[in-house]
């Protein structure tokens, strides 16, 4: 290259540069800068940013985020979201001006992230080109539209007895270790055919038991139209309280967008404590068993947020299901009482029915659903109410037949009915059951098909009918789903099958023997035996010793 040309390409970049710089203007951006007071468990003292906002983020060195929860005139505390062991007095804090937000979107879709929307699977970073506060109002009640559509978990005595419709709040609520998660996972693992993407948000859980949930759903192939939040026993307190936010806010981007969500939240027992050992290290004044003023208010601000929108606003809907654990039965303390007092039911979980093996463990008569048949197929409603009575009257009659009474054959057959219907109720883990199926082992159960089958083949029995739903015609399918009604037709149909299905498993009645053929049996080895007790007699005396025995048992 010539020395001329270069001269002129270096001339023209210099121009250029030139230009630039001229036409560049410096402008001041004011910047709050505070700096640690003090440091202690999951939360930090901060000074010097008297423009802070309540809720607002603010950065810590090594990119920790904290949320300013108080504001005071000359201090604030902030809630700490990320470890901090490197922090110490005197390091510098900066305002971010804006609220704690979560990406949302399709592509958090099969992803296992935290409250912060960072990735926890090692799949890379999370595609997303939306974010939304944490923290959101609920819709008013007037985009509000009636629950109405049915939200199928595939497990009986839940669809049959206390039904969940889309857009409702139905608490969980048992001691530890009696099936509450696995009545989450088994609704998520139903929704692969009913499209409605899930929301799992597990809460202060041990990692053991989050890599369990997250194996399981990865093996029923549930994870395509599930989203995980997951914060661990060992984060801080800080991260525990944001996740159910977070998890909503993901959740209710999907309602917007006129699709039916799901969200579970396992558990707001570690929510609540979370909570509490925030507002303790904060000084915040103590209420009952030490939990802050304001500890209702966080839990009905959460669940509020769940609804079934307008179908101008794209009719979509976010149903939750809250868990609660509970200490030795008390469903009356106090975070369960609030909980009970928010939601639109319960579902009770007995730890005495766990022991027995009935799985799951419902409790009928403590479990409501205080929407119930509005959100039920009519088919369900049909022998719903007359399953709930005998059931209910079953378990008082089995209370009471303990004592050894003597029982009548009514109460008999009320408790024999009972316990078929107990069998049936059963169900295995991680094996939901169609509505075809649901409804026909139900109608089996009002029409008294299963009473003649054996308790020890119960299992089978049920095992057989559900398969024998299968053969249903196509178009009473359909109508279990549409139909306003059950028709006489629909319900015949139905139950010839069962009957055909079960009739195997039935025992045959035996014949009973004509009485004339035993009282002449009878007599006859006695008149042989005698003659060979006495060898020596005579022939005439063998002959009329069985005449005057004879007669008085002709007699009697």
């Amino acid at each position: 290259m010539e020395p001329e040309s270069l001269q002129n390409v270096f001339d023209s970049a210099f121009a250029g540069i030139r230009q630039v710089r001229e036409a560049f203007t410096p402008q001041l951006r004011p910047r709050e800068v505070g700096t640690i007071t003090s440091v202690a468990t999951g939360i930090a003292t901060v000074s010097g940013l008297p423009g802070v906002g309540f809720d607002e983020l603010v950065t810590f060195p090594g990119d920790v985020l904290g949320i300013a929860f108080n504001v005071d005139a000359d201090e604030i505390g902030v809630v700490l979201l990320g470890e901090y062991w490197h922090l110490h007095a005197g390091d510098e804090v900066q305002r971010t001006g804006r609220v704690m937000d979560v990406a949302v979107g399709d592509g958090l879709l099969g992803r296992v992230i935290d409250p912060l929307g960072r990735p926890l699977d090692g799949n890379g970073p999370v595609a997303s080109s939306k974010r939304l506060p944490v923290e959101r109002p609920a819709a008013p009640i007037m985009d509000r539209a009636p629950v109405t559509v049915p939200l199928q978990t595939g497990l009986k005595v839940i669809d049959a007895l206390i039904p969940v419709g889309r857009g409702q709040r139905e608490l969980i609520l048992g001691d530890r270790q009696t099936g509450k998660t696995a009545i989450a996972i088994d609704t998520i693992l139903n929704q692969r055919d009913h499209h409605v993407l899930c929301v799992y948000c597990a809460i202060g859980q041990r990692a053991s038991a989050v890599a369990k949930a997250v194996a399981t759903l990865r093996e029923k192939g549930a994870m395509d139209y599930t989203v995980l939040v997951v914060t661990e026993g060992n984060d801080p307190p800080g991260l525990a309280y944001i996740a159910p936010y977070a998890a909503t806010s993901i959740a209710e981007s999907f309602m917007e967008a006129g699709r039916d969500v799901l969200i579970v939240y396992d558990d707001l027992t570690h929510h609540a404590r979370a909570y509490r050992e925030l507002s303790l290290l904060l000084r915040r004044p103590p209420g009952r068993e030490a939990f802050p003023g304001d500890i209702f208010y966080i839990h009905s601000r959460l669940l509020e947020r769940a609804t079934h929108l307008r179908k101008e606003l794209g009719g979509g809907s976010l149903t939750a299901l809250p868990i609660i654990e509970t200490e030795a039965q008390d469903i009356s303390a106090y975070i369960p009482t609030n909980l009970i007092s928010i939601t639109d039911g319960q579902i009770y979980l007995s730890p005495s029915l766990f022991e027995l093996g009935v799985l799951p463990a419902v409790d009928v008569g403590k479990s409501v659903s205080r929407v119930g048949g509005k959100a039920q197929r009519a088919a369900y409603r049909v022998v719903a109410g007359d399953l709930k009575l005998a059931y209910a009257q079953f378990e008082e009659l089995e209370t009471f037949s303990r004592f050894g009474a003597r029982l009548d054959e009514d109460t008999r057959k009320i408790i024999e009915h009972g316990r078929r219907i107990r069998a049936c109720l059963k169900q295995p883990e991680f094996a939901p059951v169609s509505v075809p199926a649901q409804i026909a082992v139900l109608l089996a159960l009002t029409a008294e098909l299963f009473d003649r089958v054996p308790l020890g083949q119960m299992t089978d029995a049920e095992h057989a009918l559900r398969e024998a739903a299968a053969d249903i015609p196509a178009e009473v399918r359909e109508r279990l789903d549409t139909a306003e009604k059950l028709s006489d037709e629909d319900r015949a149909t139905i139950i010839q099958i069962a009957r055909k299905s079960l009739a195997r498993f039935q025992p045959k009645p035996e014949p009973k023997p004509k009485p004339e053929q035993v009282t002449e049996e009878q007599p006859k080895p006695e008149a042989k035996a005698e003659p060979k007790s006495k060898p020596g007699a005579k022939p005439d005396e063998t002959k009329a010793e069985p005449e005057p025995k004879a007669a008085p048992k002709e007699k009697s």
